[in-house]
């Protein structure tokens, strides 16, 4: 079982990237999903989370407003859509799945992790 995030970047604050995390090696679509990233230095720290349907979604208030998370059960794949980015959102962004989303949202005893992409906001 796999999670790839892929998207990161070197972007100018005001700006948008979008990151995307595609699953593998099972299928998906009846876990939630969510987004963590970690800056250096400071803890990791929950963003975004969603589960299989739709019908929960979860953001952390730093990022409320300015990202949007969203999943193709399809493609086994979850998006991070981020505008309007500010210098403190860079960080290594991680995906991960549950099957509860109060795990995910909790960010403890998780079930899966992906391997990060970095994101960087210049100013």
């Amino acid at each position: 079982v796999q999670l790839q995030a892929s998207g990161g970047g070197l972007v100018q604050a005001g700006g948008s990237l979008r990151l995307s995390c595609a699953a593998s090696g099972r299928t998906f679509s009846n876990y939630a999903m969510g987004w963590f990233r970690q800056a250096p230095g400071k803890e990791r720290e929950f963003v975004a989370a969603r589960n299989w349907n739709g019908g929960s979604i979860y953001y952390s208030d730093s990022v409320k407003g300015r990202f949007t998370i969203s999943r193709d059960n399809a493609k086994n794949t979850v998006y991070l859509q981020m505008n309007s980015l500010k210098p403190e959102d860079t960080a290594v962004y991680y995906c991960a799945a549950d099957l509860e989303i109060s795990t995910v949202v909790g960010g403890s005893g998780i079930m899966y992790w992906g391997k990060g992409t970095q994101v960087t906001v210049s100013s």
